[in-house]
């Protein structure tokens, strides 16, 4: 009896002494070891072996890649606006023995971190620049994040700001201003073509003057040019008259022609002639 005693008492001690002194770290873990209350080393993936009694695992953790979600914070840009802002950060333990020993929770000290810095890179900037440079933000963060989480043993890999929620009447403001934009732009560019057009138009026409003097062989600044000239817009303006869907009369005074529209029609008369008889306008019916 006495022996069937020890032999149960020896296989419970042998039992838990393996069990005790024989640990399975899984892949993508790291266990940390203390003997009689101090670090001693730390231990990989795969089978290890502990010191019964006198070793223990203080602290089991991940060394893979982890994603903090930072809920959305209030922030106040530099002019004085209100903005709802989100990020998430990627971060990984390189030395878990640091990142246990160092700080007490280093997840939420992380966060803390970010708020912190989030609020600083936003405060500085006015609010357009925060629409429209937030890959430097999230550059900012990193490097702030990188430096003060240096010595516990993690490393931050990124930092992205998720999520700007503006204002519903700051976002008011800003669609008229962008419209009051568009539409200053689209009527500058208006004016710029019809500038371009009008000096290409003048450029055609000086062009056709100066290939019309040299048909005619005259000087394009001469008398007998100008008249040519008035006449040809004279006869360009009836036409377009006569094209016209619309019936129209047109009344013509000699008098009130220019010398040299006179010129062309006929010999004009002087003026004694014209005060002895009477010209009644002639009148000219025009139709397609």
């Amino acid at each position: 009896m006495l022996q069937y005693l020890v032999a149960l008492i020896a296989t419970a001690i042998i039992g838990y002494t393996v069990n005790s002194s024989v640990k399975v770290i899984d892949e993508g873990d790291e266990a940390l070891v203390e003997r009689l209350g101090k670090y001693k080393r730390t231990l990989k993936p795969g089978l290890q072996f502990v010191l019964p009694l006198v070793e223990k695992i203080a602290h089991v953790d991940t060394i893979r890649e982890r994603v903090l979600d930072i809920d959305p914070q209030s922030v106040i840009t530099k002019d004085n606006l209100t903005l709802k802002v989100d990020a998430v950060v990627y971060w990984q333990i390189i030395e878990i023995e640091r990142a246990y020993y160092a700080i007490e929770d280093v997840e939420n000290a992380i966060d803390n971190i970010v708020l912190t810095s989030l609020r600083s890179e936003i405060g500085r900037l006015p609010l357009q620049e925060v629409l429209s440079t937030k890959d430097e933000i999230d550059k900012a963060l990193l490097k702030k994040l990188d430096e003060a989480t240096s010595s516990w043993g993690v490393k931050v890999i990124r930092v992205e700001v998720q999520n700007i929620i503006v204002p519903e009447k700051v976002q008011a403001a800003m669609e008229s201003e962008r419209v009051a934009l568009s539409e200053k732009k689209a009527m500058i560019e208006q004016a710029e073509g019809e500038k371009r057009a009008a000096i290409a138009k003048a450029q055609g026409q000086a062009e056709s003057i100066e290939v019309l003097s040299k048909i005619l062989n005259l000087r394009p600044d001469s008398p007998e040019f100008m008249q040519f000239l008035i006449a040809q817009r004279y006869l360009e303006t009836n036409q377009k008259l006569s094209e016209s869907a619309n019936s129209k009369v047109l009344f013509m005074d000699p008098k009130a022609m220019s010398e040299a529209l006179v010129e062309l029609v006929g010999d004009s008369p002087d003026d004694s002639q014209l005060n002895d008889r009477p010209i009644s306008p002639s009148k000219l019916k025009k139709s397609d």
